[in-house]
């Protein structure tokens, strides 16, 4: 199977994430720099994440890899980053992140994850749609992220916007998910 020139840019922005992991768990007060060379890998795999789509798009080049490995690499990073900027939030000076933030983010892709799997299970395909909810929830999680990373308190308001985000996209996939799985192929 060939990559496409917009798949090899997503499994880079997945080969990404052990690098920021190792950066933001090896961060130390001592050692401030770490956080900013997470901040910029961060930005640089969502800036990735923007190209690869554009690529795809205007190239004709989507694929079904693309398809499962786009929105897979966009949970991967989430996830990590928010589990280990937790873990490591203690010692920021300003910004730590909460629980019920993490656990909300996590339990959301947890419950797509396992209704992707569902749905391919049944009927033997998938299509993966990202929707405006979704999307926007992407959005805001990342502004968390950049938040804790800059140490902005301001960023504890995002993550009242980003927990309803959470919660009504989470809802949105939900019932897409069991429309498409009573209509059979029909695409919601």
């Amino acid at each position: 199977m060939k990559l496409t020139f917009a798949n090899r840019i997503t499994v880079a922005r997945i080969l990404i994430v052990p690098f920021f992991i190792s950066t933001v768990l090896y961060y130390t007060p001592d050692q401030d720099h770490l956080r900013f060379v997470a901040l910029a890998m961060f930005m640089v795999a969502m800036i990735t994440d923007v190209i690869d789509g554009y690529i795809a798009r205007s190239r004709f080049e989507k694929t079904r890899a693309g398809a499962i490995l786009d929105p897979l690499a966009d949970k991967v990073l989430l996830i990590s980053a928010f589990v280990c900027l937790y873990k490591v939030s203690a010692l920021f000076e300003t910004v730590q992140f909460p629980m019920w933030l993490v656990v909300s983010v996590i339990s959301r892709d947890v419950i797509l994850i396992l209704g992707i799997t569902i749905i391919f299970g049944v009927q033997g395909k998938l299509v993966i749609e990202p929707t405006p909810w979704g999307k926007a929830t992407t959005f805001f999680e990342s502004l968390c992220i950049f938040g804790i990373l800059l140490q902005v308190a301001a960023s504890s308001y995002l993550w009242h916007v980003t927990l309803i985000l959470v919660v009504i996209s989470g809802i949105d996939y939900i019932r897409k998910g069991i429309k498409l799985l009573n209509n059979g192929d029909q695409i919601v």
